[in-house]
Formats: C-alpha cells, structure tokens, sequence
C-alpha cells in the first residue's frame, strides 16, 4: 500500500513508486493497524488517510474466498 494525498492505495504489484506498507489480507490485521494509525505511521503521512479501499478490497477477498460474488 501506499498513500497518495490523503487516500490509501492498493500496490498489489507491488511496483508502485515511493514509501510502502504491508499488511495481512486480514480483517483483523486491517483493523488493528487502522486503529493503531500504523499505516500512517510507515509512510509518514501527516494527517489521517482514507482506508475505504483497503476495506473494500477485503470485503471482495472474503466473498471470493467464499464461492459468492
């Protein structure tokens, strides 16, 4: 992941230019270092970044890894 202005962004190429985090494609990893503001932490954000994404993205995982679409 990586952040762009104030928005989280999926790298899951992990090929993108600039400061990166990794986290587990896990709700509760997700959740535990939302909470804990690591993302914004490891890139060195100043301010609060929107994690929809990451959210979202996870919520797909889930229902792929489930059968359903």
């Amino acid at each position: 992941m990586i952040a762009s202005e104030s928005h989280l962004i999926l790298d899951e190429g992990g090929s993108a230019s600039g400061r990166g985090a990794w986290v587990h494609p896990d709700h509760k990893c997700a959740e535990l270092a939302i909470q804990r503001r690591a993302f914004v932490r490891a890139l060195r954000v100043p301010g609060p970044l929107d994690t929809q994404t990451l959210t979202e993205r996870l919520n797909s995982y889930g229902k792929q890894v489930n059968g359903s679409k």
